[in-house]
């Protein structure tokens, strides 16, 4: 009787930590959960499987929190040794529709209409600034 006691209740710990996994599993953070308009509209990553990856995204955003802007950012992939780099727009019909991998990434009359920039460098280094052109 001992061992089939033993039994029921390890075989519920069992069960209700998988359950909890499963529940963190799929209740994590991500950007549908950030309450301004986000919307990809540009993306470049390169070819490179086998060093530093580099990705970097053109984000319209009605949003204007700050905080919500550095939040997307920091929920974009990165990759070890990798880069990422997220420039946000506020104009839809201003924001670039192709990036290529050499600084600014964009062409110069979007400029204007870039309101912030993310960037995740190789050592995993965070910086996000303001106004970027300005």
């Amino acid at each position: 009787m001992r061992a089939k006691n033993t039994f029921y209740l390890l075989s519920s710990v069992v069960g209700v930590l998988i359950i909890w996994f499963m529940y963190e599993s799929f209740n994590q953070p991500g950007v549908g959960q950030l309450e301004g308009e986000f919307q990809e509209m540009a993306f470049y990553r390169n070819e490179n499987n086998t060093g530093p990856v580099k990705r970097i995204y053109a984000v319209y955003t009605s949003s204007e929190n700050l905080e919500e802007l550095e939040q997307y950012g920091k929920f974009m992939p990165h990759t070890k040794y990798g880069s990422t780099t997220v420039y946000f727009f506020d104009n839809v019909l201003n924001t670039p529709k192709q990036l290529n991998p050499n600084s600014p990434h964009f062409e110069s009359t979007f400029e204007r209409s870039c309101i912030a920039v993310y960037e995740k460098n190789a050592m995993g280094q965070e910086s996000f600034r303001v106004q970027p052109f300005k």
